[in-house]
């Protein structure tokens, strides 16, 4: 899943301890979704959805890190994101903040009938 150069900078300032970046915790991290499909570029920093997004926050013990592996979940009830999905992106910040990453990807419609919870891992690699 490709990073924003936003996430790439955050990354950067949180090993130097330069400022005092926001984390991305329990407490602190978001699920937007939205139902733009434009398609992703690293200078994007929030959703592309003109008016359908929203953020909500991490289910209880998330997000949860195994050696390189970051997982995120949140819980999109019956009155939450009802529209299009077609991007989503983790934030670290309700309605501003860094924006990590963006995915483009057509989930379905959501209706008020039902309740979505969404799974992110990202697997942080280096090198080829």
């Amino acid at each position: 899943m490709p990073m924003t150069n936003a996430g790439r900078n955050f990354i950067a300032a949180a090993i130097m301890n330069d400022g005092p970046p926001a984390f991305f915790d329990e407490a602190g991290t978001f699920i937007g979704a939205g139902d733009s499909s434009t398609a992703f570029d690293v200078g994007q920093t929030d959703l592309q959805a003109a008016s359908n997004k929203l953020r909500m926050g991490m289910e209880s013990g998330y997000p949860q890190r195994a050696n390189n592996v970051l997982t995120f979940q949140s819980l999109y009830g019956t009155s939450d994101g009802n529209f299009a999905w077609e991007e989503w992106g983790i934030f670290n910040d309700p309605t501003a903040g860094v924006m990590l990453s963006r995915k483009v990807e057509s989930l379905g419609t959501k209706t008020s009938a039902q309740s979505w919870l969404i799974t992110i891992d990202i697997t942080v690699n280096i090198g080829s």
